[in-house]
């Protein structure tokens, strides 16, 4: 057992009697209860009554056991940090952000040498992850030694594993976070990530810093807190053999829905979400109107249209809006089944790995709504408690360097878009880049451009996620 599991069993004990103790303060117990338990009496619950003589004893006892207990803890506590397999020598804090700063870059890869990086991140696609494991991994353990151990971590479990590993002044468990948005918000605001470090990255020379998609995080100013990854853009995908003619404006797609019952749906997950906020900025006067900020007025009006809008089509949505797929990946398999005509994609290049790999079918096809989608990037950040920054910097730095952004955007291997200016990369990678072979399927980059809007303050995808939980899905009954 690691000593933080053991740690974590005393607290649970610790907790189990805490509960026990009589409360001092604050409200008065509750009907029925003692000391804010429920007592029996020949198995009627009854208020209640002056404690018995072994009652006060058994409290004095279970007082003293307490007292005793918290010095255990306190003792156990003190050996685990202490013992050689707790790790003890590698609990020292995590250098400061400036301290690597100051050193040349050569210094931070020697720091590096011979470490392992942890690294969360969403493991649920196996493009990503053979991406990760089967070609990232091997080049930084063979140029920089260091073992990169992939994990699944994100979102708000990943937020939570922090925070509580902060409560308990516990060593950290990751070194390397793959986050964007109100992720990043959240962690941010909490004062958990290590930083500023992003721009001292080499790599972090060619980052297309003069796009706002990459430049902004959910309009949100990564200062040096995050650095940035990969570039996508939602995308609709329908079957041309099935829909010919698909609908090209949110107007049209309603008209399509009600024309096609029972042949459309969206997931309940991030890509989900992102569609709705879609609808939002379509319905609501665009996406300047939802810029600069959360604004309750502005969300009000513009969710309204958006439930208004949903209500016209709920009863042509696929299982008449009763249910909803979990995530996209349920979405991508009632597509490929034939029981919906269109799935989606945070990802516009998804469509031709997907088809690659024989998940969707060949006729499928990416589609872009007129009214304008959201295009986003997606980042690497360092815990504030990470025990090897100095690894997570190098292993960002190679993510960032344009032979691993080239890699990634092949449509064979994950078709990722890149972060870098093109066209500011040394010049053999520059002509790499360009000679990429495009796939048929993949959407041309000026329709890219054209239609693509940035996100919006994380409070927007925050408050549609759950709104729609609370007006939709309570009422839809369980997902498949």
């Amino acid at each position: 057992m690691h000593h933080e599991d053991g740690l974590d069993e005393l607290r649970r004990r610790e907790t189990v009697l805490a509960d026990e103790r009589p409360q001092r303060g604050g409200p008065p117990p509750a009907p029925g209860t003692m000391d804010g338990r429920l007592v029996s009496h020949g198995g009627t619950l009854k208020g209640p009554g002056p404690p018995s003589q072994p009652e006060i004893y058994g409290a004095r006892l279970r007082r003293m056991h307490l007292s005793r207990f918290h010095a255990m803890v306190r003792t156990t506590a003190t050996l685990l940090a202490c013992i050689p397999w707790a790790g003890c020598a590698r609990d020292a804090a995590p250098p400061e952000a400036a301290e690597l700063a100051r050193l040349p870059w050569d210094s931070v890869t020697a720091r590096a040498r011979g470490t392992t990086v942890t690294w969360r991140m969403w493991r649920g696609d196996p493009s990503i992850n053979a991406y990760v494991d089967g070609w990232v991994a091997p080049r930084l353990r063979e140029r920089y030694g260091i073992e990169l151990r992939a994990v699944e971590g994100q979102g708000a479990e990943l937020v939570n594993q922090l925070v509580v590993e902060r409560e308990a002044r516990s060593r950290g468990t990751a070194d390397l976070v793959w986050i964007n948005g109100e992720t990043f918000g959240n962690l941010r605001r909490a004062g958990l990530l290590w930083g500023p470090w992003a721009q001292r990255l080499p790599s972090a020379a060619w980052v297309d810093s003069a796009s706002p998609i990459v430049a902004r995080d959910f309009e949100q100013d990564p200062a040096g807190y995050e650095s940035p990854w990969g570039r996508v853009q939602f995308a609709l995908v329908y079957d041309s053999a099935r829909t010919p003619s698909p609908p090209r404006t949110v107007d049209e797609l309603s008209v399509w829905i009600r024309a096609h019952p029972g042949r459309f749906t969206h997931d309940q997950g991030f890509t989900g979400v992102t569609f709705l906020k879609i609808l939002m900025y379509a319905l609501g006067g665009g996406v300047d109107r939802f810029r600069g900020g959360f604004r309750e007025d502005a969300y009000a009006e513009g969710s309204a249209r958006v439930w208004e809008w949903l209500g016209e089509v709920r009863p042509a949505l696929w299982r008449e809006g009763r249910a909803y797929p979990a995530g996209v990946a349920e979405l991508h398999r009632l597509f490929a089944n034939g029981e919906v005509d269109f799935t989606m994609s945070n990802n516009h290049n998804e469509v031709v790995t997907k088809v690659r790999q024989g998940v969707l079918p060949a006729t499928s096809r990416a589609l872009l709504l007129r009214d304008g989608t959201i295009a986003n990037s997606h980042y690497l950040g360092i815990p504030a408690n990470a025990p090897n920054p100095a690894g997570a910097m190098v292993a960002a730095d190679f993510l960032l360097s344009p032979e691993a952004q080239l890699e990634k955007l092949k449509p064979e291997v994950w078709a990722d878009g890149t972060v870098l200016d093109v066209a500011r990369v040394p010049t053999p990678w520059r002509e790499r880049f360009r000679a990429l072979q495009r796939d048929l399927r993949a959407l041309p980059a000026d329709s890219l451009t054209r239609y693509a809007v940035p996100e919006v303050a994380p409070a927007y995808h925050e408050r549609l996620s759950a709104d729609w939980r609370t007006r939709i899905r309570a009422g839809a009954g369980r997902s498949p």
